[in-house]
């Protein structure tokens, strides 16, 4: 148990958000919830271990306010999880440029500048202080149908996440990406039935993954047995990419 302890989870109020909420909360965490999504925030604020913060993680001063009301009433921060993020379809090259830009937004601006945040807060805090970031298979299989301003936005997404693990293995904040393939999340109403179906079809167990199980290996990363990890992208999807 790691009771005490201070976590920050964007994208808190979706499929995957809500999982690893729920998986931090019974390891014993004060979870705080950063979404867009006040009404579901406030519903999930009946639990006294969770606190919601409505906020627009496109929005740089939006996450700076955020943080700065998490340093008033918690001191500081434990761990931050990056799960906040969505996938645009439309078709390259043909993307708009608001797509675009909302797109890397995101996935990828909003957590550079939470990271950038978090770490301010986690000075002085005691052990070993994680972020995880969710990342995605749509970075390194091109077999799949993610569109290209997707996977820019995970590899980039990636990349920080060796950067910063780097950057601070001496001031103890592991940092490290998980990367699931097929997960089943409001993102699958996105795709059509067919190409949902042909992506099913291609995982080994026939069927996606559970936002619980990727739940699972952030309460993994996050816990003490996480403190020697660092750097790493955890690909997630049953093997599927095996050659």
């Amino acid at each position: 148990m790691m009771m005490g302890k201070i976590a920050v989870v964007t994208g808190a109020a979706g499929g995957m958000g809500r999982a690893i909420v729920a998986k931090l909360i019974a390891d014993g965490m004060h979870v705080i919830g950063l979404d867009l999504d006040a009404d579901a925030l406030a519903e999930m604020a009946q639990a006294p271990e969770f606190q919601g913060i409505a906020t627009d993680l496109t929005d740089p001063d939006a996450i700076a306010a955020a943080f700065s009301q998490i340093a008033a009433d918690h001191g500081g921060v434990d761990a931050l999880v990056n799960n906040a993020g969505t996938c645009f379809m439309s078709e390259f090259p043909d993307i708009p440029v608001a797509e675009f830009e909302k797109q890397m937004a995101l996935n990828f601006s909003g957590a550079f500048h939470c990271c950038q945040a978090a770490i301010k807060l986690m000075e002085g805090r005691g052990g070993v202080r994680k972020i995880v970031n969710i990342s995605s298979n749509g970075a390194y299989n091109f077999d799949a149908f993610d569109p290209p301003h997707y996977r820019a936005s995970k590899a980039a997404l990636d990349t920080l996440t060796k950067d910063l693990a780097r950057r601070f293995a001496t001031d103890k904040i592991a940092v490290n990406s998980i990367a699931p393939a097929m997960t089943e999340t409001p993102l699958f109403n996105v795709v059509s039935e067919e190409v949902l179906a042909e992506a099913i079809a291609q995982m080994p167990h026939g069927r996606a993954m559970q936002p619980s199980e990727i739940a699972a290996w952030v309460g993994f990363l996050i816990s003490p047995a996480g403190d020697v990890s660092s750097g790493n992208v955890i690909i997630l999807n049953q093997g599927r990419d095996v050659r």
